[in-house]
C-alpha cells in the first residue's frame, strides 16, 4: 500500500523519521553514501542502537537506497549479487565507531515495504523506529516516508487473523502478534521474548501508528474473519517462515564474500543476543563459508538461533 504525502500516517513516519541521532551516527551515513556517489538517494538508521545513548562497542545498523544496482556498482558481480538476492551487505567503520549498512535500490525497497514483498527482512524492521539520517534531496525524503508508511500496515494486516477477535483492537497485542511471526521468519540470534520488548521500547509511537493506519483504512480490526481466511494466513505465514530462514542462509554465504570477518561478526551478535560463548578458531576464519554452514545448523538444534 502506498500513502500520500500528506497522509496523517505518512507524516506521523515522516515525523519520526526527523527526530535527531548522534552527531556520529549521521557522520557515519554521511561517509557511507559518499561511497556511492552518483547513486546515494538515502540513508536509514534503524535497530536496536537507535534505542541506545553509549554507541561505542556496538555494530550500528543503515540501509542504503541507492537509484540502482547498476550506478551503484557498475558492472560489478556485486550488482548482480544484490539485485538477485537483496540486500549486500558491508561492514563500515568511522570516527571509532563500528557498523554494517545494507544495500537496496529505491524500487527494491519500496517493493520490501509492502504487502507484495515475498520476505519478512525489509517491513518487519521498518514497521519499527527509524531515523532519515542523510538524503540526496527533497524527492528522496517524501520517497522514504511514502515507503516506510507502508511497513507496519503490511506488518498489521499480516498479524490481524491471528489474533482472538476480541483483541484485534488491542493495538499492542496486534503489534506483537506480527513481531513474534517475523523473528521465526528469520535466522534470528534474540533470546525469546525479544519481539515483545520491541514494542514497550517505544509504545506510544505504536499505538499511534495503529490508529492512523486505522483511521486510513490500511487496516481495520473490526472487520470479520473467516475460518478460510485464518487458515490462509496462517499459509502465507509458514511460506514467509521456510522462504526466510533459507533466504537467511543464502544471504549469511554471500556476506561472507561481502563482510570481511563475517564470521566474527556472526559469533558476536549471537553471543550477544543469545548468552552464548562461542569462539571462531582460525580454521573457521580461513574458511567462513564452510564455517557458517557448519555453525549455523549446531546452533539450531541448541536453540541459540530460530
Amino acid at each position: 500500500m502506498t500513502f500520500s504525502s500528506q497522509s496523517k500516517l505518512s507524516a506521523l513516519v515522516a515525523d519520526e523519521l526527523s527526530q535527531p541521532v548522534d552527531s556520529r551516527a549521521t557522520a557515519m551515513a554521511e561517509a557511507i553514501a559518499a561511497l556511492y556517489p552518483g547513486a546515494s538517494r538515502a540513508v536509514l538508521f534503524y535497530g536496536s542502537c537507535l534505542r541506545e545513548r553509549q554507541l561505542d562497542g556496538l555494530m550500528l545498523d543503515f540501509y542504503l537506497i541507492v537509484s540502482d544496482y547498476r550506478s551503484a556498482y557498475g558492472k560489478s558481480w556485486l550488482a548482480i549479487a544484490n539485485r538477485l538476492i537483496p540486500p549486500n551487505v558491508f561492514p563500515f567503520a568511522h570516527d571509532g565507531l563500528s557498523a554494517k549498512y545494507a544495500v537496496l535500490s529505491q524500487a527494491d525497497f519500496e517493493r520490501l515495504c509492502g504487502a507484495e514483498a515475498d520476505n519478512v527482512s525489509v517491513w518487519a524492521r521498518f514497521a519499527q523506529p527509524s531515523r532519515l539520517v542523510w538524503i540526496a534531496d527533497d524527492e528522496a525524503r517524501t520517497a522514504m516516508a511514502n515507503a516506510v508508511s507502508a511497513a507496519a500496515p503490511t506488518l498489521l494486516t499480516m498479524a490481524l487473523p491471528g489474533v482472538a477477535a476480541d483483541r484485534r483492537g488491542d493495538w499492542q497485542a496486534v503489534f506483537d502478534h506480527g513481531f513474534s511471526h517475523t523473528y521465526r521468519a528469520e535466522l534470528r540470534a534474540e533470546r525469546k521474548g525479544r519481539a515483545a520488548s520491541i514494542v514497550d521500547a517505544d509504545p506510544e509511537y505504536y499505538r499511534k501508528v495503529f490508529d492512523a493506519a486505522i483511521a486510513e483504512g490500511a487496516i481495520d480490526p473490526g472487520a470479520s474473519s473467516s475460518e478460510p481466511a485464518q487458515r490462509a494466513n496462517a499459509r502465507r505465514w509458514r511460506k514467509l517462515q521456510w522462504r526466510g530462514k533459507w533466504l537467511s542462509v543464502v544471504r549469511l554465504t554471500k556476506a561472507s564474500f561481502t563482510f570481511a570477518g563475517g564470521i566474527d561478526y556472526l559469533a558476536w551478535k549471537i553471543n550477544r543476543h543469545a548468552g552464548t560463548d562461542i569462539v571462531i578458531t582460525p580454521w573457521q576464519r580461513r574458511h567462513p563459508l564452510l564455517a557458517a554452514f557448519m555453525l549455523v545448523p549446531r546452533l539450531m538444534i541448541k536453540r541459540a538461533v530460530g
